[in-house]
């Protein structure tokens, strides 16, 4: 265990579940304050209540990024906890699959968009805001997909639109307020140890025998590997890295 957290306010998005919960608890146990956000009270509170078992110090705060006052009372929120943002990353997503674009559902598109598209540049107008008015500045982790920029798939095109913006928008962001003292960057995960990953009817034992052909490294990557990327892009480590989009997919996207 290291303390690169110490001290330290973490806001996580989607962190009542899967990879959303690995990073809450990871940096949790690397001495951060963590705010897990998300919309779904009790999965939050399952977080923090995992988080203070092992010792450490967290708040729930139920919030639909995909509404621009819900991320902005979500880092009021924030600062009223734990007093700053140091770090913020921005996780919550929907998956929707569906079939061929011109058979993709208006209500399908349109919900990838809100959430994953308009909740992170919503995510990122509020945390910015708050970051470039603290004399530390901040560092901030977008969670795309190796499914967008990286390599697409059939039936997936909302999807894989929705991720790919996400990569382009990290970027963009990155450009704009680095000179703001804030830092900007991505991680985009390949199929990890979370039910988003198995297929219809499938289970963990079926996935694992698939991933043995269908991917470079044999596995999918624990939620762990996927925390472990971000937390190095949040940390001190990372600091001349600016608009890095971090594949963490096995090498399916090599």
């Amino acid at each position: 265990m290291t303390t690169r957290f110490t001290g330290k306010t973490v806001l996580v998005t989607g962190a009542g579940t899967g990879i959303g919960r690995a990073i809450a608890l990871a940096f949790a146990a690397e001495g951060a304050s963590v705010v897990a956000a998300g919309r779904t009270a009790t999965s939050l509170d399952e977080t923090v209540a995992l988080i203070e078992k092992e010792g450490g110090t967290a708040a729930a705060v139920t919030a639909d990024v995909s509404r621009s006052e819900d991320a902005r009372a979500l880092v009021r929120r924030t600062v009223e906890h734990f007093g700053t943002l140091d770090v913020a990353v921005n996780n919550a997503g929907v998956f929707r699959g569906g079939g061929p674009v011109a058979d993709l559902p208006e209500e399908d598109w349109r919900a990838l968009l809100d959430v994953n598209v308009t909740g992170v540049l919503f995510s990122l107008q509020a945390e910015v805001a708050q970051m470039r008015d603290q004399p530390t500045g901040g560092a901030i982790v977008n969670i795309a997909s190796n499914l967008g920029a990286h390599r697409r798939a059939p039936g997936l095109a909302g999807y894989v639109a929705s991720k790919a913006a996400v990569s382009a928008l990290t970027r963009a962001a990155a450009l704009d307020h680095i000179a703001d003292g804030v830092r900007i960057n991505a991680v985009s995960p390949g199929p990890s140890a979370t039910p988003m990953s198995l297929r219809p009817g499938e289970t963990d034992a079926d996935r694992a025998t698939r991933m043995k052909s269908v991917s470079p490294l044999g596995r999918v990557s624990a939620t762990a590997e996927i925390a472990a990327a971000v937390l190095y892009l949040a940390s001190p480590d990372a600091a001349s890295v600016v608009g890095s989009d971090l594949v963490v997919d096995g090498g399916a996207a090599a």
